[in-house]
């Protein structure tokens, strides 16, 4: 069933990655210990509605962890302008999913959550169990490996279909190296990422 009154996945994903570069928003970085309250974010909101809405979104995640009778720690904060949730403890894996995808699931439906709330889109970031640090340093290597092929054959090396998240990770090591470039095509589940020479 779809809510007309709730925005799209695309619209309220970091999906927009950009063809000409993977400029994206997605960010898990850990919080910048510049940080001040009330400071304005790249989209506008102060880090007190951010930090309200990574608190909303919680609040959600508690009650789904009370509802599948899984413990977890789990804290909010903001970082490099969005809203996070990190849960972390034990036997949390069936949480995560293969590759991801039942977090990713689970992101949206708390994104969701605090548009009820809110009326906002949110950007949130919701971590499970480390998963997406885990993950991200396995993506880099991803990278590496399809710069060293494009720099060696000359030919775009095009990867298996990734999520928003992943093909930010990607984009982000392939632009700090100088002679390639990558975009992503096609269309959600298998968007991709593209390496190639540079122009």
């Amino acid at each position: 069933m779809t809510d007309t009154s709730t925005p799209s996945a695309a619209e309220s994903s970091e999906a927009v990655d950009s063809e000409a570069g993977g400029v994206t928003a997605e960010n898990g970085s850990a919080p910048e210990a510049g940080d001040q309250p009330d400071q304005k974010s790249e989209g506008g909101s102060s880090d007190s509605d951010l930090f309200r809405q990574s608190e909303i979104a919680a609040d959600y995640v508690e009650g789904l962890l009370d509802i599948l009778d899984y413990d977890g720690d789990i804290d909010e904060l903001v970082s490099s302008g969005r809203p996070m949730v990190e849960v972390v403890g034990g036997r949390l894996q069936p949480l995560v999913g293969q590759r991801g995808a039942t977090l990713e699931a689970l992101q949206e439906l708390t994104r969701l959550a605090i548009f009820r709330a809110t009326g906002s889109p949110s950007r949130l970031l919701l971590d499970i169990g480390g998963y997406r640090a885990t993950r991200r340093k396995e993506l880099a290597a991803v990278a590496r490996n399809a710069v060293e092929k494009v720099k060696e054959h000359g030919d775009a090396v095009r990867l298996d279909p990734m999520s928003a998240f992943e093909r930010k990770c990607v984009h982000d090591v392939v632009n700090a190296i100088a002679g390639v470039q990558s975009e992503s095509e096609g269309v959600e589940p298998n968007r991709r990422i593209v390496v190639r020479p540079a122009d």
